[in-house]
C-alpha cells in the first residue's frame, strides 16, 4: 500500500467511524482502515489511518470523510515508500504473557517455565501476532476455558492470520482435530512455516492443524470436518454478524463459539446476531476498547444452571 490517509480525532469520534465502516455496504475493500491512540500517554487522542494501492481520489476521500458523522476532520494525505508496513510495525515487539502462554518474536527469547508455552511469531504480512488486544484477549479466554474443565475434539480457526490461536488451542486440546482457514491466501504459507518455527503437527489427523483458504465457512473441507466443538473467528463485527447463521449451523450442540475483533459499541449487535442463531454468552473479556466473546450453543436436553454454567454471565476487566 503505498498511500495513508490520517484523520485526527476524539477517540469517541474514531470508533465511531469505525462503526460506520462496518455498516458501509458500499466500502472499497482496497481501503484497508484502522483505528489507535496516538500515544500511550494520551488515551483519549485517536487517529484514523487509511491505506490504499493507489493515489487516494476525490471519492475515496469523500468516503474517508463520510465515515464521520459530525463533519470529518482535516484529512491528512501522504505517499508512502514502497516497504512492508504490516511488517515493520510488528518488528520488536515486546513479547506479551496471556494465560498459559508467552508469544514473542525472533528477537527475543523463549521463557522456557515450566507450564507456560513459548510461540515464536514473526513480523509478517499475517495478523495475529499475539500483541492486539483482541488476539491477546483471545488467549486469555482459551485459557479461561481450560480451566473451566471446557473438552475440545474438533476446533475451527476461522481468519486465522498467522496460525497463534488455533497453535494456542492445540495446545491445550492436543488431541484435537484442528482446521486453520484465512480468507487471505498470504495466510497459508505464513501458517506453515509458523506450524515448522513451534513444532505443531499438520495434516488431517488428531493434533494435527489442516490449514485451508476459504471465505467464512464457504469451504467444502471445512463443512466436512464440522460441526466443531469450538470455533474462533477474531475478524471484525461486521462479517462477525453476517456469519452468525453459518457458524451457529458449524457449532455442535453445547459447542463454543469466540469471537474477537469487534469494539465494545459494537458488542450489542453482535450479540444479538448470535442471540438469534440460538447462541447465549457464557463469558466476556474486555480489553481496552475490544470485546472479547465466549458463547455457547444450547446442548439437546441441557439442563440449566449446569456445572459449566450455560446461561451465566462471567465478566471481568483485564
Amino acid at each position: 500500500m503505498s498511500w495513508k490517509v490520517t484523520a485526527l480525532a476524539p477517540r469517541n469520534v474514531v470508533q465511531a467511524a469505525l462503526v460506520a465502516h462496518e455498516d458501509a455496504l458500499e466500502w472499497d475493500f482496497d481501503v484497508v482502515l484502522a483505528g489507535s491512540e496516538i500515544a500511550e500517554h494520551r488515551p483519549e487522542e485517536w487517529q484514523l489511518e487509511a491505506w490504499l494501492p493507489r493515489e487516494p481520489t476525490k471519492a475515496d476521500r469523500a468516503a474517508i470523510a463520510a465515515l464521520f458523522a459530525g463533519g470529518a476532520p482535516k484529512l491528512l494525505v501522504e505517499k508512502l515508500p514502497e516497504t512492508d508496513w504490516v511488517t515493520l510495525s510488528q518488528q520488536d515487539v515486546e513479547p506479551i504473557r496471556e494465560g498459559p502462554f508467552h508469544v514473542h518474536t525472533p528477537e527475543f527469547p523463549p521463557l522456557r517455565i515450566p507450564g507456560v508455552r513459548d510461540f515464536t511469531i514473526p513480523a509478517s504480512q499475517a495478523f495475529g501476532t499475539g500483541q492486539h488486544e483482541t488476539t491477546a484477549g483471545c488467549l486469555a479466554m482459551l485459557g479461561e476455558m481450560k480451566a473451566r474443565g471446557m473438552v475440545v475434539r474438533n476446533l475451527a480457526d476461522i481468519g486465522t492470520g498467522t496460525g497463534l490461536l488455533a497453535f494456542a488451542a492445540m495446545h491445550l486440546w492436543p488431541h484435537a482435530l484442528a482446521t486453520a482457514s484465512d480468507i487471505d491466501a498470504v495466510c497459508a504459507p505464513v501458517v506453515l512455516d509458523n506450524c515448522r518455527a513451534n513444532g505443531v503437527p499438520t495434516g488431517a489427523g488428531p493434533g494435527e492443524v489442516t490449514m485451508v483458504i476459504a471465505d467464512g465457512m464457504a469451504d467444502p473441507l471445512l463443512k466436512a470436518r464440522g460441526p466443531y466443538d469450538l470455533l474462533i473467528a477474531n475478524i471484525l463485527a461486521g462479517p462477525l454478524v453476517e456469519l452468525s447463521p453459518d457458524f451457529s449451523r458449524a457449532v455442535a450442540p453445547g459447542g463454543s463459539v469466540l469471537l474477537a475483533g469487534l469494539l465494545a459499541p459494537q458488542e450489542h449487535k453482535v450479540r444479538a446476531a448470535y442471540a438469534r442463531a440460538g447462541l447465549r454468552l457464557a463469558a466476556r473479556i474486555q480489553r481496552g476498547d475490544w470485546s472479547i466473546l465466549w458463547l455457547r450453543k444450547r446442548a439437546f436436553g441441557r439442563v440449566r444452571g449446569s456445572r459449566m454454567g450455560h446461561n451465566a454471565e462471567w465478566s471481568r476487566r483485564w
